[in-house]
């Protein structure tokens, strides 16, 4: 089920604080974490695999790079699941050691996959042209080097076709008819071939996918064991788990999975590390977005609820038709009265946040609550209208802290120039 908040006296609270008093204090629109969400999150991901066999959550920083959640879930323990050079970069800033940090990216440039060596992280490879471009940059040094292969298992799974990942003819991973003539040329090159990877979407509800994508990394390790004589030791079956955005809906039973995938693997293979990947499951209902209402307007066949947030702060309702739970967080569980279109204030009529919600009497100058915002909110936000990046809060046991100042105008014109020609 989507996780639900405490109302008092009708004010929405989070993380033991007054919502309202935080869009006050801090102003909209902002979106706020509650670190325990963030920490417990992870703890219950990491306990369903862990109780059965050696275990590393590669958190997929790509959901969220800001550098205190970033520090949190290094406490805790966590791994990194990093995809450019920038937020292997931005992790190592927030404290984590290079062998914390595995860098799966995707048409790799010979630049960054330079930068990336130099930092010394892991290197999950993504394609026969990375494998040899990787040798020629490291010369000598790529005996003995450490690597993974991202494979594609021909299994997709996901909440829309724009994050699924892992089907026939994917951009990402190894070809299936591929891989073992990919594992064999690394063995050549005199590499330490260390596991097997495969990522089959984004935000799935159901287990079946993740069985599916085990069944096949079963196969192959295997495979590379029998005929190739390499001995893996981790199989990663990616991230994607998925959580409830809407009040009803299922959510992903990580109990059963972590029994389920850690018992292939232990039963069929010789690997004894699982390792996996989630991103949004860590700290998408860790986040709200809070927003003020600017305006109420009745346009006859709909009535509009205009509010601070457009779609350069929270693109995913209109880039992936996501749906986002919303409430007024100054007139809490209050008794709904009409259907309001929540649009934002970016020129363009595809500015929604949410479609068709039933609202108690909105007002100008309410506080609205979007939830599930913390993964892939802030890290997708953009600068469209000429709107600066909005702030980010941590609250923590009834006490909250600036994580991001708001940008300024400043910001925006920082790195621009007018060439002298022009003054």
């Amino acid at each position: 089920m989507m996780r639900d908040f405490e109302g008092k006296d009708g004010i929405m609270q989070f993380g033991g604080m007054s919502a309202v008093e935080i869009a006050e204090r801090f102003g909209t629109p902002i979106y706020v974490t509650d670190e325990q969400i963030v920490r417990e999150n992870y703890r219950r991901v990491y306990e369903a695999f862990s109780r059965f066999m050696e275990t590393e959550i590669h958190y997929a920083c790509k959901a969220n790079t800001n550098l205190a959640i970033l520090r949190i879930l290094e406490q805790e323990g966590s791994c990194i699941d990093a995809v450019s050079i920038g937020e292997v970069l931005t992790c190592l800033k927030a404290g984590f050691s290079p062998e914390r940090i595995m860098y799966t990216g995707v048409n790799v440039s010979d630049k960054e996959l330079k930068e990336v060596v130099d930092t010394g992280c892991r290197i999950n490879i993504d394609s026969e042209s990375e494998l040899e471009r990787l040798s020629e940059i490291l010369g000598d040094k790529r005996k003995g080097f450490p690597i993974s292969f991202r494979v594609t298992p021909g299994v997709s799974s996901g909440h829309g076709t724009k994050v699924m990942t892992g089907g026939k003819g994917s951009k990402f991973g190894i070809p299936y008819n591929r891989v073992m003539d990919t594992y064999a040329r690394a063995k050549e090159l005199g590499y330490d071939i260390k596991g097997i990877h495969a990522h089959t979407g984004s935000g799935g509800n159901t287990t079946d996918p993740f069985i599916e994508v085990v069944e096949v990394l079963i196969e192959l390790t295997n495979r590379l064991k029998d005929e190739l004589d390499i001995h893996l030791e981790f199989i990663d079956f990616g991230g994607g788990l998925g959580v409830p955005y809407k009040p009803q809906e299922e959510e992903c039973d990580v109990n059963e999975l972590g029994a389920e995938i850690t018992d292939m693997i232990l039963e069929e293979t010789d690997v004894k590390k699982v390792c996996l990947e989630p991103g949004r499951y860590i700290v998408c209902d860790s986040t709200i977005l809070l927003s003020k209402i600017n305006d109420v307007k009745d346009a006859g066949p709909k009535r509009y609820v205009g509010i601070d947030a457009g779609f350069n702060v929270l693109i995913r309702p209109s880039f992936y038709d996501s749906y986002h739970h919303v409430a007024l967080a100054n007139k809490f569980n209050k008794a709904c009265v009409a259907k309001y279109e929540v649009v934002g204030p970016i020129c363009e009529s595809g500015d929604y946040i949410a479609h068709d919600r039933i609202l108690p009497d909105p007002k100008e100058g309410d506080i609205l609550c979007v939830y599930n915002a913390g993964a892939y909110g802030f890290s997708m936000s953009s600068r469209y209208n000429s709107r600066p990046l909005c702030a980010e809060v941590l609250v923590n046991d009834g006490k909250a802290e600036l994580i991001r100042e708001a940008e300024t105008m400043d910001d925006l014109w920082k790195h621009q120039i007018i060439p002298e020609r022009l003054r």
